[in-house]
């Protein structure tokens, strides 16, 4: 690994943790509306468990909260973990060009599927193009 491959990292790297944190602060939103905890809780209700009160909601909720209502650091946080998993990648497969085609092929399969399993979401069914049409 180059120095320039390393400041990639690390620069990278230090991205993701602002963008992390600041995705979390905006899903920290959610404590303060009830009537969302029904349907932007999924990881509170993984065990049957309804969200009572602000406690009782998990942090990866936040998450799933900010990634509904305000995309814009979670989609940054997903183009800079994109771009740190793409750039290991490359460096670990830069002189295996087919491994590299098959390494990007996957990640490319990877991001299929869950676009697929996103576009499937309430929220896009709400704002949909009949409603700016």
């Amino acid at each position: 690994m180059t120095f320039n491959h390393f400041m990639q990292m690390i620069i990278a790297a230090l991205f993701f943790m602002v963008f992390t944190f600041c995705t979390w602060y905006e899903g920290s939103e959610i404590l303060d509306r009830p009537w969302e905890w029904k349907h932007s809780t999924h990881f509170t209700n993984i065990n049957d468990e309804q969200a009572i009160e602000a406690d009782d909601i998990s942090k990866f909720d936040h998450f799933v909260y900010a990634a509904k209502f305000k995309p814009l650091f979670p989609f940054l946080m997903v183009t800079t973990a994109s771009y740190l998993i793409i750039l290991t990648g490359y460096i670990l497969f830069q002189r295996w060009i087919k491994k590299m085609a098959l390494f990007l092929l996957g990640f490319g399969v990877i991001f299929l599927f869950s676009s697929g399993y996103v576009s499937n979401s309430q929220l896009l069914e709400e704002i949909s193009f009949k409603h700016f049409f």
